[in-house]
């Protein structure tokens, strides 16, 4: 199962609006075939490795992540393809949420005499599903916020400069979390500050329009590793007021039609037609009653194409007005051994916040060292 979860996250970020799956078929100790789910409308990952095994796999176990589909889509049930072929057992790691699907694949196959196990590495396969299942459930993709401090919580200094806090293997950790989204978003001060890329700089991350490039930022990737546009990642800068300018690189660069602005009608008065220039898109969503964008409206939309999991990079008043509206499913908080120890320095949450009476407590999931940095994950409890 290990090694199916393995290969399920080669899939993350790229299969939307489906679940990255990996599947292994063995029989005794011999592995007989593996495969993962690539993008959507291609085979799943069952199908992969099955036919990996060239028709012998009849009495072998299958391992699979997510409950095998038994319905009609853009592909047939693969239920269907493991009766085909007579696997003697099918190894679950976790039931598959969607209410087309919950238990009944399992069910087809029990009846139909194959043994069923599930909840084998359960946790670990849900990791991957995350996203899925709370898009199925909700309409709304699941929303990381990704902040890098110092260990006062400080993510910038006085004079807006944050590069760079943390180390080269956490900001290598970042683009294997940028690899694993749909969605990266930042909001306007981020942009106005940074002039970031917001690209994936992992090889073999995909390319939708062939770009690839050298990163021109000093520091942000290992030597020879190249800057390019993960295949349908796309980039969403929050600017209420139009205060990004039009020649960032998120508006010019070649994958500008991957880039959307959301904002307010104030924004679009002011710069629709200079940020659409290169074929970045303006959703214009109307605004909050505190003339800010209104963010859940802007989940709904990118819910509604299909995106299923967003990764926040972009600025402490973003992050505060996502977590004030209990928009944040999870956090991956870097710490570097620094402190600023100044009141003016950007805080990573800049939100109206909460009395310690009534705080939320986030389950902590994993701690882990990246050089001198170390990362806390938590998510909702």
């Amino acid at each position: 199962m290990r090694r199916a979860i393995a290969l399920a996250r080669r899939g993350e970020g790229r299969t939307r609006p489906n679940p990255p799956v990996g599947a292994v078929v063995v029989r005794g100790d011999s592995k007989l075939g593996e495969g993962f789910h690539r993008r959507a409308g291609d085979a799943h990952a069952e199908v992969v490795a099955l036919e990996a095994c060239r028709g012998q796999a009849r009495g072998a176990t299958l391992y699979v992540t997510l409950e095998p589909c038994c319905t009609h889509g853009r592909t047939p049930p693969c239920t269907d393809r493991i009766l085909h072929e007579g696997l003697a057992r099918v190894v679950v790691g976790c039931r598959d949420e969607n209410g087309c699907h919950c238990g009944r694949g399992l069910e087809v196959l029990s009846k139909r005499g194959v043994e069923v196990v599930y909840g084998v590495c359960e946790e670990e396969a849900r990791d991957l599903t995350r996203p899925f299942f709370k898009h199925v459930t909700t309409g709304l993709p699941y929303v990381t916020v990704k902040l890098a401090m110092t260990l006062d919580g400080r993510i910038a200094d006085r004079e807006h400069r944050a590069k760079w806090i943390t180390g080269a293997a956490a900001r290598a950790e970042v683009q294997r979390l940028r690899r694993r989204a749909d969605v990266m978003l930042v909001g306007a001060g981020t942009v106005c500050a940074d002039d970031p890329s917001l690209l994936c700089r992992l090889r073999g991350a995909g390319g939708a329009d062939g770009l690839v490039r050298d990163t021109k930022e000093s520091g942000a990737s290992p030597a020879g590793v190249r800057s390019v546009p993960q295949a349908g990642l796309l980039r969403v800068v929050v600017d209420a007021s139009g205060r990004t300018p039009a020649h960032a690189q998120v508006y010019t660069d070649a994958a500008a039609a991957r880039t959307v602005v959301a904002t307010t009608q104030v924004g679009a008065a002011r710069k629709a037609a200079a940020w659409a220039l290169h074929g970045a898109q303006v959703w214009t969503l109307g605004a909050a009653d505190d003339g800010r964008v209104p963010l859940e409206l802007l989940l709904k939309r990118l819910g509604a194409a299909g995106y299923l999991h967003v990764l926040c990079e972009g600025g402490g008043h973003l992050a505060g007005a996502l977590q004030d509206a209990g928009l944040v499913d999870a956090y991956e908080l870097f710490y570097a051994p620094a402190l600023l120890g100044d009141s003016r320095a950007v805080g990573a949450l800049e939100g109206r916040g909460t009395l310690l009476a009534d705080v939320r407590r986030w389950r902590c999931v994993d701690v882990k060292r990246f050089g001198e940095d170390v990362r806390i994950r938590v998510r909702k409890a």
